[in-house]
C-alpha cells in the first residue's frame, strides 16, 4: 500500500523522465545510540541471559495481526535514496546476521500528516552488534549498504507489505534525492 495509486505511480515514472536532475541532498550519518534513536524507536543490544524483562528491550506491537519473523536478503544498493516508507499498524525490528554494519534515515511518526518531514530526517550507521525497533508510523528508508549481500532478521505483521506499507517518493513530489555519508 501506497499514499499514491498505481496509476500515479506510472505516471510519476514518465514524467521524471522529462524533468531536470534531482537536487541531492546528502544526509550526514551518525552512529546509532538508544539516545539518538529514541524518536524513532529503540536500539537493543545484548543483555545477559536471565535479565528479567525491562524498557530497554523492544516494546513490540504486533497485536492487530500475525507476527512474521524471517531473514530477508538484501543486495546493495548504495547509499541514495528517493523515497521513504512508513507502517501503521505495527513496530518493526531489523537487524543484520554476521556483524554486518549498516545504515538507515529515519524521520519520526506523524499522525497529523501523510507526510515525513524533511526538517527532521536523519541518517544513522548501526553496527552489527544491536538492531532497532522502530515505532509505529516511523518512516525509514533502508537498510543500506555499499558492497555484496547482507541477511536482515525483520519482525513485522504478515500483511505488512501488502496492507500497511505506505510510500512517500521524494523523487516526484519533491524533486530530490538522499545520499547518506557514512559518520
Amino acid at each position: 500500500m501506497t499514499d499514491l495509486n498505481q496509476a500515479e505511480l506510472q505516471s510519476i515514472s514518465r514524467s521524471e523522465r522529462c524533468r531536470d536532475p534531482l537536487e541531492t541532498i546528502t544526509l550526514g550519518a551518525d552512529l546509532v545510540s538508544p539516545e539518538s534513536f529514541a524518536p524513532y524507536g529503540q536500539v537493543i543490544t545484548a543483555s545477559p541471559d536471565g535479565k528479567p524483562f525491562d524498557a530497554t528491550e523492544a516494546q513490540v506491537e504486533l497485536g492487530d495481526g500475525v507476527p512474521r519473523f524471517y531473514i530477508m536478503q538484501i543486495l546493495a544498493k548504495g547509499l541514495t535514496f528517493d523515497r521513504i516508507t512508513r507502517h501503521d499498524r505495527c513496530t518493526q525490528c531489523l537487524g543484520s546476521l554476521r556483524g554486518k554494519t549498516w545504515w538507515i534515515a529515519v524521520a519520526p511518526a506523524n499522525a497529523a500528516s501523510r507526510e515525513p518531514d524533511r526538517d527532521r530526517l536523519r541518517a544513522f550507521q548501526v553496527p552489527g552488534d544491536c538492531f532497532l525497533k522502530l515505532n509505529r508510523g516511523t518512516w525509514h528508508a533502508g537498510p543500506y549498504f555499499q558492497e555484496g549481500v547482507i541477511d536482515f532478521y525483520n519482525l513485522e505483521l504478515s500483511d505488512t507489505y501488502a496492507n500497511d506499507h505506505f510510500t512517500h517518493v521524494f523523487s516526484s513530489r519533491d524533486r530530490c534525492q538522499f545520499l547518506i555519508e557514512p559518520c
